[in-house]
């Protein structure tokens, strides 16, 4: 069986990790295939939102020791670096991560290392009570090099980076609701269920207006207010498609919009 699960239903792509027997870790069979995943969920107009989880009692458990990192540390040509560092592990922790395209992390169990650093390259997260949150690699002679130490910073500040980078210590996940790292943690069993409404909540809207957004969050993260206001503004004005706005109005104007199953309907 494939080591990356990969199944597309109802606009949604389901991507499950599926090393359990290795907490899911990424060795370099699963690198690849996560690559070409979010190329094919990236280029596919059928699907419109991802879901991403681990088989088994971990999220991911981060690069395999014994067989992804020592080839990165015994080759260190500047090819070689310059591949690592354009790419990023799973590809969109770094090289494919303007898919603009919502991503959400079921996180199952742990989501450890590059675990971590996969976790928040999704765009939402809701967490298993179960789940646990740790950077480790200062225990192993390196820190986070594929976007953990960045997105940890942007995400939860700087406080909890440094908490969590130089005491390599893991939280559990009510301390990550509590730093903003995850925006629900709920029970178990009902994990993918959620990631489910989630992924309804998102669908029920212009996919032109949610991929603009998300463009936008990305492109002014760090960024001086004026050009943070003046990006916001033009991405807002040009994102919309006249006649998708207008029918949208309309229904909204009559109370015809339905919404999407188990989506709650807000009327103002």
């Amino acid at each position: 069986m494939s080591k990356v699960l990969y199944e597309k239903r109802d606009r949604v792509a389901y991507v499950t990790i599926n090393r359990p027997e290795a907490r899911n870790a990424i060795d370099p069979d699963v690198h690849r295939l996560m690559v070409e995943t979010w190329a094919d969920f990236r280029d596919d107009d059928s699907v419109d939102v991802a879901i991403l989880t681990g088989k088994g009692e971990a999220f991911c458990a981060g690069a395999d020791l014994r067989t992804y990192i020592p080839p990165i540390i015994e080759d260190g040509s500047a090819g070689r670096l310059r591949e690592i560092v354009e790419l990023g592990l799973n590809g969109f922790t770094r090289g494919m991560h303007r898919i603009y395209k919502p991503i959400i992390g079921a996180i199952n169990g742990w989501a450890l290392a590059g675990g971590l650093e996969t976790a928040m390259a999704c765009d939402i997260r809701v967490a298993s009570e179960r789940a646990m949150f740790g950077s480790f690699e200062a225990r192993r002679g390196f820190h986070h090099g594929d976007g953990g130490l960045v997105r940890l910073v942007n995400t939860c500040g700087v406080g909890v980076a440094m908490q969590m980078l130089l005491t390599a210590e893991p939280i559990d996940a009510q301390r990550a609701l509590q730093c903003n790292m995850v925006s629900k943690v709920v029970p178990h069993e009902k994990l993918i269920e959620e990631a489910e409404l989630v992924a309804d909540q998102i669908l029920r809207n212009s996919q032109a207006a949610v991929r603009s957004a998300k463009q936008t969050i990305l492109d002014v993260i760090g960024q001086p207010l004026d050009f943070q206001l003046r990006t916001e503004a033009w991405n807002a004005y040009t994102c919309a498609d006249p006649e998708e706005t207008k029918a949208l109005l309309e229904r909204f104007y009559e109370k015809t919009d339905p919404g999407r199953a188990g989506t709650h309907q807000t009327e103002l």
